[in-house]
This record gives structure tokens, sequence and C-alpha cells, in this order.
């Protein structure tokens, strides 16, 4: 029942996107993400915890994200966000490693990847305009695709996806004529782990349709249970372009 309700509520959100006056833009960012605290222990109850970042080498890595949206009766925005992201590293660990039922001897080559993609549905209503500062706030549901893989004599991979519901926030201030600060995210605490996907950045407006985006992202978060024990800090150093129709 409350599937159902959540299919129908966003089905008249995009509906009535539709028929009202509309403005489309499509928002995309590409940059180098850098992976900060990043600690795996799976089974999350039995495994051995261990670091990805500190204990292997992770390599700095490309990403990039889409996201397409519709702004209508000024106040309301229906977005979908793209947000694709791997880091690779590598290294030896000085201990003996258990990871998904595999076991990884001490002071062996092994090779990592972290894997997270996320796809994102967000409604939000803008409850303050002026001139200079708008503000809002709404709902985002997120599909998490994410993997962790550890390959050295042997290899295993652990999947793991999800949906996850998120609070989405906005501020947007022009602090002077064609230049704005931008602040906005989605985030959501809960005992069983949290989420949190941040961004703060410089948007020059170059005319009517085009704004550039240059700024830091931060993304953060886990999960804590007997299946899997997953904590990450992503630092994101980004340049975008967002066009509007």
């Amino acid at each position: 029942m409350k599937t159902s309700g959540y299919l129908l509520t966003s089905l008249l959100i995009l509906v009535f996107a539709t028929v009202a006056p509309a403005a489309w833009f499509v928002d995309t960012e590409t940059g180098v993400a850098i992976s900060g605290y990043n600690d795996a222990r799976i089974p999350g109850d039995s495994g051995t915890r261990f670091s990805l970042s500190e204990e292997l080498r992770a390599d700095p890595a490309p990403f990039y994200r889409l996201r397409v949206g519709d702004t209508f009766l000024e106040r309301h925005t229906v977005s979908f966000l793209y947000a694709p992201l791997t880091i690779l590293s590598a290294g030896k660990i000085d201990r003996e490693v258990d990871f998904n039922g595999k076991t990884f001897a001490a002071d062996t080559p092994l090779r990592s990847s972290f894997r997270f993609d996320s796809y994102r549905l967000t409604y939000r209503y803008d409850f303050y305009r002026s001139e200079k500062l708008e503000i809002g706030a709404g709902l985002t549901g997120k599909i998490r695709d994410a993997a962790i893989s550890l390959d050295g004599a042997e290899f295993t991979e652990k999947k793991n996806t999800g949906a996850v519901p998120l609070i989405n926030f906005r501020l947007n201030w022009l602090f002077a004529p064609n230049w704005a600060l931008l602040f906005e995210g989605d985030a959501l605490a809960a005992p069983q782990g949290r989420a949190e996907d941040v961004l703060l950045a410089v948007t020059p407006r170059l005319n009517e349709h085009l704004a550039l985006k240059i700024g830091y992202r931060m993304l953060e978060g886990g999960a804590d249970n007997d299946e899997v024990y997953t904590f990450s800090l992503i630092h994101y150093a980004l340049v975008g372009m967002t066009a509007y129709f």
C-alpha cells in the first residue's frame, strides 16, 4: 500500500509537471573524486574491518553527473539524477583480512574497487523566493547500486542495491549581478546508517540559457548491520554547466 501510494504520488507530480507551464533544465558536473575515509567490514558482524583508502592507496577518480529537471508554477521542481562513481585502490595490508567469506593473507598484493552508483528522483518546493534569494526543500527517492570488491589470490565482490528516502534542500543566493552561491543537497540519518550528498558552488550566469558551476561536493555515509559495515567520505572538486530551456 505504501509503495502504491508513493508511485501514485510520483505519477501525479510528473503528469502535473508536464501539463503546467515548464522551465526545463539539464545540469552536468565533472571533475575529480578523492577518497577520504573508506572503511569496510563484510560481513558486518564477523569480517575484518579495513580501510580502502588508508591501508590501501585510493586513486583519484574522474566522475560525471547528469541531472534533468523541470521547474513549473515558479516554485515546484521535479528532477532525475544519474550519478555513477567508481574508486580503485591497491596495495598491501599487514594483517590477514576476512572479507565476504574469503580470507586474504597478510602482505600480499591486493586490488579493490568501490562502486557507488546513484539514481534519484527529487521533488522540491521553493517556500521562499525573492530577487536575490531562493530557499526550498523536498523529498528524494534514491536507488543505490553499490559494490565493493577485493582481488588478490582470490576475488570476491559484495553488491548492495536498495532504495533510500532522503530530505532535499536548496539555497541559492544572488550575491552580485549574474553571480550566485548555491548550497544544496540530499541527506538523512537513521539508526541503521546515514547518507549526505552536499554541494557548495559558485554559479556565474553567462546568459538567459546557460550558467557555469565551480565548487566542492561532499558525499558521506554508510550502514552498520550484521550484513555490512561500510562508511565512506568522498570529496569532489568539480566544474559544471546548466542549460535552461
